[in-house]
């Protein structure tokens, strides 16, 4: 069972601040108002190592094909990653499909482990001795500045820099990427562009990764199990004896399903339309499953519940119909969470009358809290509550990402998929 206490509060906070420290220290050569102090194109023109490495790049047409890139150079208060592992997540998709706009070529993949192989000129001592050359260490997707106004308030999963720098434009901080071709050709990075044998990551969203955790497969802490935790925890607000409802199993529906368990649900729901899928949750915590595909999934919630629903329903499908789903399944006065991405423009009917009457609160979630979440799940796979291994269900390496985000959107991936290298 989790807690939320003062304590684990100002230790979040400590953590927190510590981070911003090492990061506020060492970053001399960026300007205070987080302008670039070089230009995209003199960065390049100064970049001239011979080193290079092999990287999935999404091209403008959609397909994706390895190429040799430059070896990325960490700026102060950031760390160069050797990476070991990198998840296959359905957000990729909606970029890759074009659904959510996003510069190209990109490299895409945002949850990953690795190891660290060097930190930026110019960043502090206590970065290095955090962060330490050799130590094996987790990345997490949403990489706070720890400066803009909701990292500045504890809020780090809304941060604008990352939604304004990295998923606007597939940069860093400084209004760069680290990645180009070796003409010098600019590529953009969602999040730290995990799908390459090398990435750079801001210190502010990377964990070192415990000696007893699965080294590849802790990649997905960075993504699915953050997300999830995010979801339940900050979002959600799930609290022990609780019920719980997921709708949609995948990688961060079968997350929020572990995370419920090892939090102490009463009852965990997971709802699907695939059987194979709904088999596989029971291992993972499930009490009940349901296939909307044969059922009314509201009915079949309430059924279980003795006719009141679930006191907390996660949507992590992003369609309009398991969001309505979502809000209906909740009790009076519930929590529907809706972590499930949409194509930009997608809209959801939502019955007013019920959500206003029944006390319905309707919450949004995508990310969790780098500084103080990442560790949390660290120690929770540590301490034998979270499994990474069984979620693992298709493994490939760096010439096979394309057709992984293939199998993926042809529903051909049951759990979640890695990328090893």
């Amino acid at each position: 069972m989790i807690s939320r206490n003062a304590s684990a509060a100002c230790r979040g906070w400590q953590r927190c601040n510590e981070i911003r420290a090492a990061i506020t220290s060492s970053t001399a050569t960026f300007r205070t108002n987080g302008e670039a102090t070089r230009s995209a194109s003199s960065y390049a023109a100064n970049n001239n190592s011979q080193d290079t490495m092999s990287a999935a790049v999404l091209q403008p047409d959609g397909t994706m094909e390895v190429e040799t890139l430059r070896l990325p150079q960490p700026q102060a208060g950031e760390v160069l990653l050797k990476t070991k592992a990198c998840g296959v997540c359905h957000t990729d998709l909606h970029v890759i499909k074009s659904e959510v706009p996003f510069p190209k070529p990109a490299v895409m993949g945002h949850e990953v482990s690795g190891e660290v192989v060097s930190v930026g000129e110019g960043s502090s001592d206590q970065l290095k001795q955090a962060l330490p050359v050799g130590r094996k260490a987790v990345g997490a997707f949403i990489m706070p500045c720890t400066s803009c106004y909701f990292c500045d308030r504890g809020q780090e999963e809304m941060c604008e820099k990352f939604f304004e720098y990295n998923r606007g434009k597939g940069q860093l901080y400084d209004g760069t990427t680290r990645l180009y071709r070796q003409d010098g050709t600019p590529v953009a990075m969602y999040s730290m562009g995990g799908m390459a044998e090398y990435c750079v990551i801001p210190s502010s969203a990377v964990s070192p990764l415990q000696e007893n955790v699965p080294y590849e497969e802790a990649a997905i802490l960075g993504c699915a199990l953050f997300t999830a935790y995010g979801a339940l925890k900050n979002s959600g607000k799930f609290s022990f004896g609780e019920t719980l409802a997921v709708i949609g199993t995948g990688g961060i529906g079968s997350s929020c399903i572990q995370i419920a368990k090892g939090l102490g649900a009463a009852s965990i729901i997971a709802v699907d339309v695939c059987d194979e899928k709904l088999s596989k949750m029971t291992s993972l915590g499930a009490t009940h499953t349901v296939n909307s595909k044969t059922v009314d999934p509201v009915m079949a919630i309430k059924e279980i519940t003795g006719g009141r629903g679930v006191d907390v329903a996660v949507e992590a499908i992003g369609l309009p119909s398991t969001f309505e789903t979502a809000t209906l399944a909740v009790r009076d006065g519930g929590r529907a969470v809706m972590v499930g991405i949409a194509p930009v423009g997608m809209t959801a009917n939502v019955n007013i009358t019920h959500v206003v009457r029944r006390q319905v609160a309707i919450q949004g979630s995508y990310g969790a809290r780098a500084s103080t979440d990442l560790p949390a799940l660290m120690k929770l796979v540590s301490d034998g509550h979270l499994d990474v291994v069984s979620p693992i269900t298709k493994r490939f390496n760096l010439s096979e990402a394309g057709a992984a985000y293939q199998m993926l959107n042809e529903g051909k991936i049951i759990g979640r998929g890695l990328v090893e290298f």
